[in-house]
Order: C-alpha cells, then structure tokens, then sequence
C-alpha cells in the first residue's frame, strides 16, 4: 500500500500540479498583450517552466517504472506542442521573403549563395526575380508588395512549383518557425529569420532538406524544439537552448546542438550531436551517434562537454550495451565537404540527387 510519504507517489502529484499550472499558463496567453514584450515574456517563462518539469523527471528516472516515464513523456510533450499550437494561432501576420530564380541562375556562385545572401541584389538579379512573386521586405523595397498568410498557411506557398529546388524563407517578421505537410523541399533559412525562433515545428516532412543553423547561430537560439513524423529527410536543425524533443523520425540524418535531446519512436536515424546531458532514447532502433561537424562547431560549444555518445536507452534495463544505437565509425561519418558544399546545394541538382549524396534513399 502506497503511502503519503511514498517519494514516488509524492512527485506524481507534483507532477500533475505543475503541469495544471502550465495549462493554465498557457491559456492565458490570450489575453495577455504583446505591448513591451510582456505576452513574449509569458512564453518564455512557461517555456523555462516545462524545461524545468523535463530535467525533474529525468533526475528521478533511476527510480521511475518504464511505463510512468513514457505517461509523463507524453505529457511534457502534449504540453510542447499545445505551446506551439497556441503561440501560431496568435503570431501576428507576417512578411517573409519568396524567391524563385530563373533556371540559369547560378545558385553555387557566391553572389547566390543562400548562405551569404546579405539582402541586397543585384540589378541583373532583381530583373529575374521580377519575374516571379517576389514579396517586398524592408532591405528590398523596389520590390513587388505581397503578403503572405502567417503561421501553419505558409507551408501551401512552400508547395508551390518553383524554377530552384531551394526555397529562402525569411520570417522577418514573424515570431514562430513552423514548417509541416512538405515533400521534396530544400529549404535555408537566412540571417533574417534569426527572430522567428522563439519556437520551432518540424512535421509531417518526406525527403526534404532543411538547414536551421545561420539564424539560431547569431544567440537566437530556440528555447525549444519538436520534430515529428519526419522521414528520408536532411534536418540541420542549428542550436536549441533547451529540449528537443524527436519522435517518429525514420531514414534520416539530423544534426543539432542542444542542451537536451529526447528521441521516441525513431528508427535508422543518424544523429550528428553536440548535447550537453545524455540523449534518452525510447522504443528506437538503428540509431547512429556522432559529433556535430567542426563546421558547425561554434567556441560557445567547445568550452561544453559533449556527451554526444552517452546515450541512454529507457527502454534496455538490462546489463549491456543497448542493441538500439551505436556510435558512427569514422569511415561512415560525413566530412566537411559535404556538409559546406553539397547540404547548400549544388547548381542543377535535385533534392533527391543531394540526399543521395548524403546516404538518404530516394522516397
């Protein structure tokens, strides 16, 4: 019979509490305005609150049964996502920046480099963007003038055709990144979505590339992040201050920094990583560790331990190492090269013709 001073009954109820007040939390971001910061600051504040929950149920995990570390997973998660549900449907609308280039635009030479794009074109540049729906931002203004639906209605211009293969969104409006429902995208976010990241969404991707890393590079980086339902896909998902949470990702290559990484349901993903506490795995298999690429690598990282490899599995309680994961050898691991010159994208190829390259099978 479980009694009063039972430790683990204890933080059940307290669990529960906490996560009563997060709701509660969170449903009052409605009416809290966004003058001074002040609904910004509410965010933050119950995104601190649901970072804490995590790092108090991963310290009693020793002493916790499998199947309440799964309800109170769950939980967190629910939490997370109603957080980003809810800070998309009040983001104000916003305008982001959507170029489609002509075939004969060189996208590996420097001056079109996405990586290095300052927002300034050239006049031989803009007459071929006139040619498509360039939307006016404020480093453009002899631009075209359009408005784009904010929040989850953008992911329907994504899909439209385009003459290039990568898409340069740039949220420099916007509060959220958000990007769901896509096949065959390659996608680079630029500097100007660097205030986007007050959180970020990963859903429902098939054999999309996506590079996250200039804008959470510049101490903006996400407080939290969610990855679901992603496969056969290219996440470079750049630096999360706080948890990541990843779940049904399969056939894929992801690469992050973060202080926090939980990964449920995945299978044969490979995972480039600088995380400064162990990954936690569940119902996974065919996972792959290895370090973040030094071109990645920032001295804000170096001066943290990366426990990258010390991973544990809350579903092998036995003694051993668990069957599910395994660190990369170094005859499997990507070199520089590929992550500066193929991941950017190279002149005429596809996105499946870039993910081979990378070892992802075409989808």
């Amino acid at each position: 019979m479980v009694t009063h001073t039972d430790p683990k009954q204890r933080f059940h109820r307290s669990f529960l509490d906490h996560v009563a007040v997060l709701q509660d939390q969170i449903e009052e971001l409605k009416s809290i305005s966004t003058v001074a910061g002040e609904r910004q600051e509410a965010i933050d504040h119950i995104l601190a609150g649901i970072s804490k929950l995590q790092n108090e149920v991963a310290d009693v995990a020793d002493s916790t049964p499998s199947y309440d570390r799964k309800q109170y997973s769950e939980t967190i998660k629910g939490l997370q996502e109603r957080l980003n549900d809810t800070t998309a449907a009040l983001a104000p609308k916003s305008r982001f920046q959507f170029r489609r280039t002509a075939a004969h635009v060189d996208m590996g030479a420097p001056e079109n480099d996405p990586r290095l794009l300052s927002g300034s074109f050239s006049r031989n540049q803009r007459e071929t963007f006139a040619q498509t729906d360039v939307l006016k931002t404020r480093e453009e203004a002899d631009d075209k003038l359009g408005q784009l639906p904010t929040g989850r209605d953008y992911n329907a211009e994504l899909a439209r055709p385009s003459a290039s293969a990568i898409r340069k969104p740039s949220f420099s409006a916007a509060r959220t990144i958000g990007i769901s429902n896509q096949t065959g995208l390659h996608i680079i976010l630029p500097s100007s979505a660097a205030m986007a990241t007050a959180s970020g969404s990963l859903t429902d991707l098939t054999g999309c590339i996506l590079d996250m890393s200039i804008p959470t590079s510049q101490g903006h980086a996400f407080p939290g992040l969610a990855m679901r339902d992603i496969k056969k896909s290219l996440i470079v998902a750049g630096r999360v201050a706080g948890p990541v949470h990843i779940t049904g990702v399969s056939d894929s290559i992801l690469v992050l920094v973060a202080r926090q990484v939980r990964i449920h349901d995945c299978k044969n993903v490979d995972i480039y990583l600088h995380c400064a506490s162990h990954p936690i795995i569940e119902d996974c298999s065919g996972m792959r560790f290895a370090p973040l690429p030094s071109c990645y690598m920032t001295e804000a990282d170096k001066a943290i331990e990366n426990q990258w490899n010390q991973v544990d599995d809350f579903k092998w309680l036995k003694a051993g190492h668990s069957p599910n994961w395994t660190t990369m050898g170094e005859a499997h691991i990507l070199g520089d090269e590929i992550w500066t010159k193929v991941v950017p994208g190279r002149p005429g190829a596809s996105v499946d013709e870039t993910l081979a390259k990378v070892g992802i099978p075409a989808r």
